[in-house]
């Protein structure tokens, strides 16, 4: 009996094949052929090459990107601060949280202290920032996070900070890469290969994704958590997406929104849905619980920190502030909060797999970017599952009027300008000094603030085409996108 009568007599397929006895017969060795690996080639030579011209485009935006942060931005931003004698340590937005959670946890010192935030300074900064010095930076790198994020740490506060650094930057790009196909998921879309492998490509290169990698950004965190979250929720393991949401919480600026739609959502048919609210509350209590414990009476010198925060910050505006000023982006985010609530509460009973609740959850997700304290392009990660759904009904959307497609090519143009801009001033640096490439560093970025908006734009544009999913199940008109 040979292997493959092992096989059949037992039931398992074996992992390789063994050539048949005949080629044994014939002087042939056995060969061991491993199966995943010929389907694999099987199925990537069946992809046509001019599929694969779009994955390189892709790779080379990406590249392109990633060499223009590297190169030109960061290459500025080092000849200015030389200039100007501005500090510069290891810049890690997670060292504040990470040397907060190792105070915490192991000398039980209070992260939000005057003499801990100086020590974040030292590492962050490269030295304590002095008042006295009208150039040093205003950002005092205080702990701004709920106590709980040192749960979070926790595994890393023994370690050196180089290896966390290190380590912790490749998790993120990893998780980012990742988050790709878990909105996918949520979305109920399966694209080809070759689409997906675009997406993964253009996402690690956005200018979004490669600075919050950069500089070690939680919100990447947050990001990956809440398509996980949204993932679970379309798989219909609610528990688990409640607990995932709850753990999101570490930036709640970010995630309140979502959450209040979430949960509107689950009482509206509390039956069927009341496991992610559990899930939600149990993991939320114990996380609240857990950080009273380590530092009894944190919340309040959370909020502390919070509103010292903003003040050191400018007041952290959001996007529409920093576009059109607070004395019109205030009252214009107020009414998009208000047309929010309104569609949030008559889309409230959608099911899971319509594409009423996708639009829902995506635009709870855009107009939150666009209106949270802060206009940090890395929070632009949570535009990515609206991002997708646009360019599932792009075709739709493209033939419902000439009107709309203006629209679509102004927001286009503005969505793609950082990758155009990026990739020639990558060419422009094999033929130009370098330093006058530098001085156009700011020319990516000038879309940077515009694509938030432009994105909310598009997704209420999407809802005149979709209005009629409002409350339709798997099987009816709504369950899927036009265009999918």
């Amino acid at each position: 009996m040979d292997l493959n009568d092992l096989a059949i007599a037992s039931g398992k397929p074996l992992p390789w094949h063994v050539e048949p006895k005949n080629a044994i017969d014939n002087g042939a060795l056995t060969r061991l052929r491993f199966a995943p690996t010929m389907q694999w080639k099987q199925r990537y030579s069946a992809i046509p090459r001019s599929e694969v011209f779009p994955v390189v485009v892709a790779l080379l935006l990406a590249g392109s990107m990633w060499f223009y942060v590297q190169r030109v931005l960061i290459g500025h931003q080092l000849a200015d601060a030389a200039v100007h004698g501005s500090p510069r340590g290891n810049l890690s937005d997670l060292y504040p949280r990470w040397l907060g959670a190792r105070e915490l946890l192991l000398h039980h010192r209070d992260p939000y202290s005057p003499d801990v935030t100086r020590e974040i300074q030292i590492g962050y900064w490269g030295r304590a920032l002095d008042p006295a010095r009208p150039l040093d930076p205003k950002d005092q790198a205080g702990f701004a996070y709920p106590v709980f994020v040192v749960f979070l740490l926790a595994p890393t506060i023994t370690l050196p900070f180089s290896i966390v650094q290190t380590g912790f930057r490749w998790f993120l790009l990893i998780l980012t890469a990742a988050t790709v196909p878990l909105w996918l998921r949520a979305l109920c879309w399966r694209p080809p290969v070759t689409t997906t492998a675009i997406l993964i490509l253009l996402t690690l290169g956005s200018f979004q994704a490669v600075q919050g990698i950069k500089v070690q950004q939680l919100g990447l965190l947050v990001g990956g958590l809440v398509a996980g979250s949204l993932a679970l929720l379309a798989r219909r393991h609610l528990a688990i997406a409640g607990l995932l949401l709850a753990f999101a919480t570490i930036k709640p600026q970010l995630v309140l929104p979502l959450l209040a739609w979430l949960l509107l959502w689950a009482f509206s048919d509390w039956h069927q849905r009341r496991n992610f609210v559990w899930g939600f509350v149990s993991t939320m209590a114990i996380l609240l619980a857990a950080a009273e414990y380590v530092l009894p009476g944190w919340i309040w010198r959370f909020r502390d920190a919070v509103i010292a925060y903003r003040q050191y910050n400018e007041g952290a505006e959001s996007v529409l502030d920093t576009l059109i000023t607070p004395e019109w982006g205030r009252p214009l985010a107020v009414l998009a909060v208000l047309v929010l609530a309104v569609l949030c509460w008559r889309f409230r009973r959608a099911p899971i797999e319509s594409s009423a609740f996708n639009l829902m959850f995506a635009l709870v997700l855009a107009v939150t970017v666009v209106i949270v304290p802060k206009a940090a392009p890395y929070n632009q990660v949570l535009l990515l599952p609206g991002f997708l759904l646009l360019v599932r009904g792009w075709g739709t959307l493209w033939q419902k009027s000439a009107q709309m497609r203006l629209i679509l090519v102004i927001c286009g143009l503005l969505i793609f300008w950082p990758w155009l801009a990026a990739s020639a001033l990558t060419v422009a640096w094999f033929f130009l000094p370098a330093e006058a490439v530098q001085n156009a560093w700011a020319v990516p970025l000038w879309t940077i603030l515009a694509i938030p908006p432009t994105v909310v734009v598009l997704l209420v544009s999407a809802f005149g085409e979709f209005r009629n999913a409002s409350l339709a199940g798997p099987s009816g008109p709504g369950s899927r996108l036009p265009g999918s």
